[in-house]
C-alpha cells in the first residue's frame, strides 16, 4: 500500500492511497491546485475521493474534483451540506460495502458534530491489505480484523490539553466540543487494544493539534503498544 500525505491538520486534510492498480483520495480539504500538485498533475488517474464529512478542512476541493471528472463518495448528509450535485456525487450508507477499482470499501458511522460523518475500511483485492481510515471522531464503536495499515486522528492528550487550558491557549468553553468531536491519545490507545493488530505494519497519526499534542510521546506510546512503524502527519 502506497500512502502519500498531501496535508493533515485543522488547516486541511487530504491523502492519496494506491495498491499499485487503483489510486484513491481520502478527503479533499485543501485547495484543488494543491491536490493537483500532490498528485503530480495526474488527478485523472484518481478513481474516486472518499470524504469523511462536510467541514471545509475535509471537503474544500470536492466540487472542483467533480468538475475534473473525479467521483466523490460520501454520506448523503455530507453531499447535501456541501451542495454536491450531479452524477459524480455517490451517496454511501454506513455498513454497506461498495467496490471502486480494486478496493472494497466499507463506510462506517463515527461521532462528530457534522451531518452523517463516516470512516472507511479499504480492502485491496490486489494486495489483500486492509487500511482503516478515520478522523474527527472521539470514539469508534466497531472492531476490525486483519488490518495492515491504520490512518487515524490522534488530536490531543489529556495532560497536554490541561496545560494548554492553564496557559490560556484554549478557552475552557471550547473543551467540551473538542472532547466530543476529536480522538484523544488515550481513546486511540484503547481502540488499538480492542482490535486485531497482529498484521498491522504502519500507523499514521493524523490531525494532531498544534497546542494540545506531543508528537514524540504520541509516536513512542503507539510504537510501544503495537510494534508497528508509526508516522506523525
Amino acid at each position: 500500500m502506497e500512502i502519500k500525505v498531501l496535508a493533515s491538520g485543522s488547516s486541511g486534510n487530504a491523502y492519496r492511497i494506491s495498491d499499485g492498480t487503483t489510486s484513491l483520495l481520502l478527503d479533499a480539504g485543501i485547495p484543488l491546485k494543491a491536490i493537483q500538485v500532490g498528485c503530480g498533475f495526474k488527478v485523472s488517474q484518481i478513481k474516486g475521493c472518499f470524504v469523511t464529512h462536510n467541514h471545509q478542512d475535509h471537503s474544500k476541493a470536492a466540487k472542483g474534483l467533480m468538475k475534473l471528472g473525479v467521483d466523490i463518495y460520501t454520506s448523503k448528509g455530507t453531499i447535501d451540506a456541501c451542495g454536491l450535485i450531479g452524477h459524480r456525487a455517490h451517496p454511501l450508507k454506513e455498513l454497506q460495502e461498495i467496490t471502486v477499482g480494486t478496493f472494497k470499501v466499507l463506510p462506517f458511522d463515527v461521532q462528530h458534530d457534522a451531518p452523517e460523518p463516516l470512516g472507511f475500511l479499504f480492502t485491496s483485492e490486489e494486495t489483500k491489505e486492509k487500511l482503516l481510515y478515520f478522523t474527527d471522531t472521539y470514539y469508534i464503536k466497531y472492531r476490525f480484523q486483519g488490518l495492515t495499515h491504520i490512518m487515524a486522528e490522534c488530536n490531543y492528550d489529556k495532560e497536554t490539553l490541561q496545560r494548554s487550558i492553564d496557559a490560556g491557549y484554549i478557552p475552557i468553553e471550547l473543551v467540551p466540543r473538542l472532547m466530543k468531536s476529536h480522538m484523544s491519545l488515550e481513546h486511540f490507545l484503547d481502540l488499538l487494544k480492542a482490535n486485531d493488530l497482529h498484521q498491522v505494519r504502519q500507523i499514521y497519526l493524523l490531525h494532531l493539534s498544534n497546542n494540545n499534542s506531543d508528537e514524540q510521546r504520541f509516536k513512542e506510546e503507539v510504537q510501544k503498544l503495537t510494534g508497528a512503524e508509526v508516522y506523525i502527519c
